[in-house]
């Protein structure tokens, strides 16, 4: 379930309040944070082989290396050669940051290829109990479902949960990007749902496509469906602390200072996704235009001035959203901060009518999705306030990002 898809029991979250000391005593000792040692991922051996891997006689740059310069290698490559190194190292240039992204979606076809003949295996093997051979059944469907020919899938990574990030329209060729970025219980088993279509995050960014290109036609638009970070699961003190925000923060601005083009890029991040957008607000290159959250339970602020941002931030609540209930305070590293949709927060409140609860702000047809779209493009005169006064719209115009790409 995605972003909390179903209402908790608030009490477990103001129970983890009041216990705020223990649980950071315990968060310091690390016993929230315990994982048992294995061997090398998949993922980190692809990027220890690349680390010792040459092309036409010459060392590969680092992994690690910067989005331009690993641009400037993979440029002044021939076809042949960066098709090669996709073979070689799926892995590791399906995730490169740098990486032209129509190589990263061949490497990530031939690791997802790879992937699911891991768990095919796995679905027939008897040191597995049937509940463990029936999760790799699944995964396995999830990943041969994945690699089909009309889907862009720009990051992969099969370890454990999973992650993974899919883009819907010409990422180079856009003239507006959006990124959506989900909440807690996002892994790869459900980064696409048949049921509950719109709060899984295929779904939600395939929503605010169709939105987006009904909005403006004639722009070029590109959405990406961002789960690329190890999100909480469920409730408890992952999702009551940044602990999970914080690493994934990083991930998101290296993402987007890695892609192509000069366009506006605008961030819609939905519950927990929320918390990992407030974090990485300051670090984002000038290029994001607008973070836009909502159902959030805060951004680890107590204004919007204090993410030190120059994006545009705005914020939406349904009226039947349970996260209202939610204490917008921080204690210990409890807490995300103040309410985003409050006066005192300082955010362009906007309209979620009909956003259907916490887990519907991307359902065809509502508000919630409709002003993302507006946002997303770029329309900023046709968005919908939450109240009858225009405050959400103050001093903007259809023209205010140009001047940030």
């Amino acid at each position: 379930m995605t972003s909390f898809d179903t209402s908790p029991q608030l009490n477990v979250w103001r129970a983890l309040l009041a216990l705020a000391v223990v649980f950071v005593m315990l968060a310091t000792t690390g016993w929230t944070a315990m994982r048992h040692h294995r061997g090398a991922t998949p993922l980190q051996a692809s990027l220890s082989a690349w680390e010792h891997g040459s092309i036409a006689g010459h060392r590969l740059p680092t992994a690690d290396s910067s989005p331009t310069r690993l641009t400037r290698f993979f440029a002044s490559l021939t076809d042949r050669q960066r098709a090669t190194l996709a073979d070689r190292y799926p892995l590791a240039v399906g995730n490169m940051n740098g990486a032209p992204v129509e190589l990263r979606y061949r490497a990530n076809r031939i690791a997802l290829d790879e992937a699911r003949e891991v768990e095919r295996k796995r679905m027939h093997d008897k040191r597995l109990t049937p509940d463990g051979q029936r999760e790799a059944g699944r995964r396995m469907h999830r990943f041969e479902a994945m690699m089909a020919p009309d889907r862009r899938i720009l990051s992969f990574d099969p370890e454990g949960s999973g992650r993974a990030a899919e883009v819907f329209g010409d990422l180079t060729k856009a003239e507006r990007i959006s990124v959506v970025v989900p909440g807690v219980d996002t892994n790869l088993l459900n980064f696409q749902r048949t049921s509950r279509k719109y709060s899984a995050p295929v779904g939600m960014a395939q929503s605010l496509y169709a939105a987006e290109r009904t909005a403006s036609p004639s722009t070029r638009t590109a959405v990406i469906a961002w789960a690329d970070y190890t999100a909480p699961d469920g409730l408890g003190i992952d999702s009551a602390t940044a602990m999970r925000a914080a690493p994934g923060a990083v991930r998101l601005n290296a993402l987007v200072r890695a892609l192509p083009g000069t366009s506006p890029v605008s961030l819609f991040c939905h519950s927990y996704g929320s918390v990992l957008c407030g974090l990485a607000a300051h670090t984002l290159p000038k290029r994001v235009a607008d973070i836009a959250v909502a159902g959030s339970p805060g951004m680890r602020v107590e204004k919007a001035s204090q993410l030190r941002t120059s994006a545009q931030v705005w914020a939406m609540r349904d009226a039947d959203d349970w996260v209202q209930d939610v204490p917008y305070l921080e204690l210990g590293g409890l807490g995300h901060g103040e309410d985003p949709v409050s006066a005192v927060f300082g955010a362009r409140v906007l309209s979620a009518r009909e956003a259907k609860g916490h887990g519907g702000y991307f359902e065809p047809g509502t508000d919630s999705v409709a002003n993302f779209a507006e946002i997303g493009v770029g329309a900023y005169e046709s968005v919908r306030c939450a109240d009858d006064a225009e405050a959400c719209r103050a001093g903007l115009s259809d023209t205010a990002s140009a001047g940030r790409a």
